[in-house]
């Protein structure tokens, strides 16, 4: 019977499994040295804030694996014999295989900081870093004050956590204003204005210089780069974005640049070894998106198309429309299509920005210049159908289509009643200042 063997349970490598066993009997084997079973990353946060426990954050229960006939294996892989088709554990055990895919995730960037490696100093990513956030910064007695490095959406979710147990937050951001690398002025400007809103020191344009020990080794300061300024804290989240964890491959045969390359079939340069989620890396961009995606529904997509090659029906990657969602403390944001932020914009691309008195609520519409055709949009405090706009940029409509059609992709009418004539006003009025 052929052999699966699929190292990490995240949402890639748990998604194959499970899209395997629905198409065939092969013997599967999850390998993971991180936690026992599989678990909702995106929901860490919700059980910090006390909205969940742990247990809530696991999809499946725990007889499902073995009712599935999924074998799951707690163990690090130290390296990979593509020739032999086996795999070395640090337990010093090993593991034939005949297909192998790598699923292994991300972890956060760090930037030989002197202390990035000190007690207290940590990204938010695995079950480790949560269990770690407990022992310090459970309350603010004990973390009188945790800064938070990067400007993400990871350091975002992270002081929004800190700030649930009343932690007093310092946040520095390298860029001159909240994720203006992706968001386009208004909306960084309106992020940046709701951060402050919640009480958290946002530091722009700053740059951490070290981080400095107290006794055993635990973190007591942080320097800043531009200033000299010192600020004691007992917590440092590093949220700077994130890496394929793939240090594990160094020494075996699998290419790699900063990730593993795959092709559009998610196959390495070793026959019968795949790659999907935040560790793949494409060899060739597809479309306007990124080589490497750190997305959560990206990885499941990737675990369904590999499913069905693995089963004998081989079936390119195509993950279709950008699209994605987060959250800004109070505000939620949804993308569709592509907007782009001053940094990366196309000559071609002119945005439609219109934003509610209220400060909390706006939308960004991207659209080409000479053609109107609409190119994507960005919603803060207003929900949005996904199939509605999938379908728009599909069927290429122009602009005039999207403001006047709003209605329909709305998530919910009664709420969105309030915007709509505003939103079409606002365009009308810019069409006739035009």
């Amino acid at each position: 019977m052929e052999h699966i063997a699929i190292i990490g349970n995240g949402i890639s490598g748990v998604t194959l499994a499970r899209h395997i066993r629905k198409l065939s009997d092969k013997k599967i084997t999850i390998i993971s040295a991180e936690s026992d079973y599989f678990f909702s990353r995106t929901a860490l946060m919700y059980v910090y804030m006390g909205h969940m426990k742990f247990e809530h954050t696991q999809p499946y229960e725990n007889w499902f694996w073995k009712k599935n006939n999924i074998d799951l294996k707690k163990g690090y892989v130290n390296n990979i014999d593509t020739d032999n088709k086996t795999l070395h554990f640090a337990e010093s055990d090993q593991m034939s295989y005949d297909k192998l895919v790598i699923a292994t995730g991300s972890k956060p960037n760090k930037f030989g900081w002197p202390g990035e490696d000190l007690k207290g100093v940590q990204g938010l990513y695995s079950k480790q870093d949560l269990e770690n956030l407990e022992i310090y910064a459970p309350n603010n007695k004990v973390c009188k004050r945790a800064v938070i490095v990067g400007g993400g959406l990871i350091g975002i979710e992270l002081a929004e956590m800190l700030n649930s147990r009343n932690i007093p937050v310092t946040f520095l951001v390298r860029e001159s204003s909240f994720w203006n690398s992706v968001l386009p002025e208004g909306e960084s400007q309106m992020i940046n204005r709701h951060i402050k809103n919640h009480h958290i020191d946002l530091r722009l344009s700053t740059n951490l210089k070290e981080i400095i020990s107290g006794e055993n080794g635990k973190v007591k300061s942080i320097i800043i780069e531009e200033t000299g300024e010192e600020i004691p804290c007992d917590f440092v989240g590093l949220t700077a974005g994130v890496t394929p964890n793939i240090s594990f491959l160094k020494e075996s045969n699998i290419e790699t640049n900063k990730g593993v390359l795959v092709n559009r079939f998610l196959e390495t340069n070793i026959k019968d070894v795949y790659a999907i989620g935040d560790c793949a890396e494409q060899r060739e961009a597809i479309g306007n998106r990124r080589p490497i995606e750190a997305v959560w529904y990206t990885g499941r997509m990737m675990g369904e198309t590999l499913a069905q090659t693995i089963c004998g029906n081989k079936l390119e990657y195509k993950p279709g429309h950008w699209f994605n969602s987060a959250k800004f403390l109070d505000i939620e944001y949804q993308t569709y299509g592509w907007v782009h932020g001053k940094k990366g914009k196309p000559d071609y691309e002119a945005h439609f920005h219109w934003k509610h008195e209220d400060d909390t609520k706006c939308m960004t519409i991207a659209y080409h210049r000479d053609t109107n055709e609409f190119l994507g949009i960005n919603t803060f405090g207003i929900r949005m159908r996904h199939e509605v706009f999938d379908k728009w940029l599909t069927e290429k409509r122009d602009l005039d289509y999207v403001i006047n059609h709003l209605e329909v992709a709305n998530f919910d009418p009664e709420f969105y009643k309030r915007f709509e004539n505003e939103i079409k006003a606002s365009y009308n009025n810019t069409l006739q200042t035009n």
